[in-house]
């Protein structure tokens, strides 16, 4: 299954039933799980482990060393998960000293000319379009979808569930369960669409709505915002959810509708 076309590390631990295509190039210390699937004119690099059943397509390059002026060789590494499809020409870059790893979970789908920049943390199930472009130590939750060209600025959190429309500039972070949109990028409502699709009943949706009106469409100061839902709405595992990345947010959330 391994071409003799392709250049492959004698010291790349590769697994059971990989395919491995012409002029792929494997470097050394490269872990490859098992029904891994690597298509031509792909480049990993050292210190990359990619999970089972992943498939790779061509003009990817994964693991080579970060465009940080404050990386200093450091033995930094790239993960991916299981069953995550990396479409033609991503990047993904190792991490620095700050995360030691860039990680990208499982069941994600990478489409075409997405850029993974060092220490970004990204979830599993998650979609990133087309053009994607993540700046280093971006967070990305379980779940969540970013439509084509969306560019995430540094340090950034993407919360889990969210629907982020194309194109979107994205300079604050962005709680849980909501879609987003609009420049500068506001919320837009709850993702009820998609919270369904993942089993959440019309129960939790409420819930969750009943939330974010109060937090959002009712333009209060977000601290009395965030008194009032801890008053008038019964605790609960999702009202935490949002709360607490809200409190725990370093660089502010974004701003509600206009």
């Amino acid at each position: 299954m391994i071409s003799n076309l392709a250049s492959v590390s004698t010291t790349a631990e590769i697994g059971d039933n990989v395919q491995i295509d012409p002029f792929a190039m494997i470097h050394a210390n490269v872990k490859i799980g098992a029904n891994t699937k690597i298509h031509s004119n792909v480049s990993i690099y050292p210190n990359t482990t990619i999970g089972e059943n992943c498939e790779i397509f061509p003009g990817a390059v994964i693991g080579v060393i970060p465009q940080d002026l404050k990386f200093n060789g450091e033995n930094t590494t790239v993960t991916i998960g299981n069953n995550t499809i990396i479409r033609e020409c991503v990047t993904i870059h190792r991490a620095t000293k700050d995360k030691w790893n860039t990680a990208v979970g499982e069941n994600c789908l990478l489409m075409t000319y997405v850029h993974v920049a060092h220490d970004c943390q990204i979830g599993n199930n998650v979609i990133l379009a087309s053009y994607v472009g993540l700046s280093g130590h971006v967070k990305i939750d379980d779940f969540a979808i970013l439509e084509g060209k969306v560019a995430a600025q540094q340090f950034t959190h993407i919360g889990a569930h969210t629907f982020i429309g194309g194109a979107s500039l994205i300079r604050k972070d962005i709680p849980p369960f909501i879609k987003a949109a609009r420049e500068p990028l506001g919320f837009v409502g709850v993702n009820s669409v998609g919270l369904r699709r993942r089993g959440y009943s019309d129960e939790k949706i409420k819930e969750i709505e009943d939330i974010y009106r109060v937090l959002y469409v009712q333009n209060k100061n977000i601290t009395k915002a965030i008194d009032h839902v801890r008053n008038t709405v019964p605790e609960s595992e999702i009202r935490k959810t949002i709360l607490d990345f809200i409190e725990l947010s370093d660089k502010g959330v974004i701003r509600g509708m206009i």
